[in-house]
């Protein structure tokens, strides 16, 4: 969100590059593109194919304006070039009810909060967000294999302010690293639909950067104001 939020919010006390120090990113969180059983699409050529087909008709979810779902759904129709209506929800959890309910057809969730209505049949997953499959989800292609340079998920981290001293950052990314090879982190964050996300202090400022940047260009694109 802090990556979204340098561009969404035109005035903020602070700068997330200028006024941080990266000490290690932690988790990913993909996200997935499901959709309602009755969206007569079970692939994304087909899923694109009927949006075109029906430009304006088609409700897509999120759990908030400006938020990872929202900017990813944004990010689908600037790549796709679709015309869907963007219905912000106040959180997630409220969102899926009315996407089980065809309320609504798609929506960029989250995959741990996916999960269950994906095994149990009540959604339909398209695909993931992320530039690789996800193991909880195997057989769910990526929607980059379909729209290459699509990439987008949710991640977690840690931050210190600027003036930290190198030898503190670099010990705290040491033993945070050391406890994400845990094979019980491993395990624990697989089930829960996330993965492991660890490098250097400065893999995790480039990735802050390059987030940022990414969808820097998409909240303008977009023209998505801040609620």
């Amino acid at each position: 969100m802090n990556a979204i939020n340098a561009t969404l919010y035109d005035k903020l006390n602070f700068d997330l590059i200028r006024d941080i120090a990266p000490v290690a990113s932690i988790a990913s969180i993909p996200l997935v593109l499901v959709v309602n059983p009755s969206v007569p699409a079970k692939t994304i050529p087909e899923f694109i194919a009927y949006a075109k087909a029906n430009p304006g008709k088609i409700n897509m979810a999120s759990g908030g304006n400006g938020g990872p779902a929202h900017v990813a759904g944004e990010l689908f129709k600037m790549m796709a070039g679709l015309d869907m209506v963007h219905v912000p929800y106040r959180g997630e959890a409220i969102a899926l009810p009315d996407l089980i309910g065809g309320q609504v057809q798609v929506l960029f969730g989250v995959m741990p909060a996916s999960l269950g209505y994906i095994r149990a049949g009540k959604l339909r997953a398209l695909a993931v967000t992320t530039e690789k499959r996800q193991e909880p989800l195997p057989d769910v292609p990526t929607v980059g294999e379909f729209l290459p340079g699509f990439e987008a998920r949710g991640w977690y981290g840690i931050v210190v302010p600027k003036a930290t001293p190198t030898e503190i950052v670099e010990k705290l990314n040491k033993e945070i690293n050391a406890a994400l090879v845990d094979p019980n982190m491993k395990t624990r964050l697989t089930d829960l639909g996330a993965a492991v996300f660890a490098g250097s202090p400065a893999d995790f400022g480039k990735f802050i950067v390059d987030e940022t940047e990414k969808w820097g260009k998409v909240v303008k694109f977009a023209g998505i104001k801040a609620e």
